[in-house]
């Protein structure tokens, strides 16, 4: 794992692991690795999309989404990080270090972005070279793991969301059987706030979970149309 990048410029490497607050602290040093971070996320999200497109030609746009941000969520790159051995190369600020700033999951996922858009410079800009790499680091990731990510992702956007805008309510779910046999049941489901149903399921699932995640995603698509 830890040799998948090979940079040609070191220069570049150093910049991705340079935090803000190092720099602070070393009035030599001029740059720190923010910008290489916005690089490195677009990078990700488009390479990310493209892996799961290939890899699963059964699934549709909702279900790809959900799983493209399992993929890149800021817990998972943090992991690539650690697994890369970049937590051990950051250059932190000494407030920054006490305060553990090389273990937090914030620092380690934007510091492993800022990684990928440097190594994206470092080929000269060809995707296609960064591709193999990335693409490594996302087959390792356990198949289960990525779909438990995406079935707690689209609920807990939908139920933080709702807290933060309309108070202290939870999204009410209701989830029925509605086809299929015993051993085989399709389900369907709408998500209710209070009174008003936010989103539902546009269609049957072999699982009660499945549904539910559908009805949650139908309502966070609702919300970004009204907002």
């Amino acid at each position: 794992m830890r040799n998948l990048f090979v940079f040609t410029n070191p220069n570049l490497l150093r910049m991705a692991l340079t935090h803000r607050s190092y720099v602070h602290e070393h009035p030599d040093v001029e740059t720190d690795n923010e910008r290489l971070e916005f690089l490195g996320d677009a990078i990700l999200n488009f390479l990310s999309g493209s892996y799961l497109y290939r890899q699963h030609a059964d699934l549709g746009e909702d279900e790809l989404t959900r799983r493209r941000a399992a993929l890149v969520d800021e817990k998972q790159l943090a992991n690539f990080a650690i697994a890369l051995g970049l937590d051990q190369q950051i250059l932190l600020g000494k407030g920054a270090l006490r305060d553990g700033g090389n273990r937090s999951d914030n620092l380690l996922s934007c510091v492993f972005e800022a990684m990928i858009g440097a190594f994206y410079l470092d080929c000269n800009c060809d995707v296609e070279m960064v591709r193999p790499a990335v693409e490594a680091l996302f087959a390792s990731v356990p198949p289960e793991l990525v779909n438990t990510r995406a079935d707690l992702d689209a609920k807990n956007r939908l139920q933080e969301w709702v807290q933060s805008y309309i108070g202290h309510m939870l999204p009410q779910y209701i989830t029925e059987k509605v086809g299929g046999s015993d051993h085989t049941p399709e389900f369907a489901s709408a998500v209710y706030v209070g009174d008003r149903l936010y989103g539902q399921s546009r269609r049957h699932f072999h699982s009660k979970k499945e549904a539910e995640r559908a009805a949650a995603l139908d309502a966070l698509s609702q919300i970004e149309r009204m907002f």
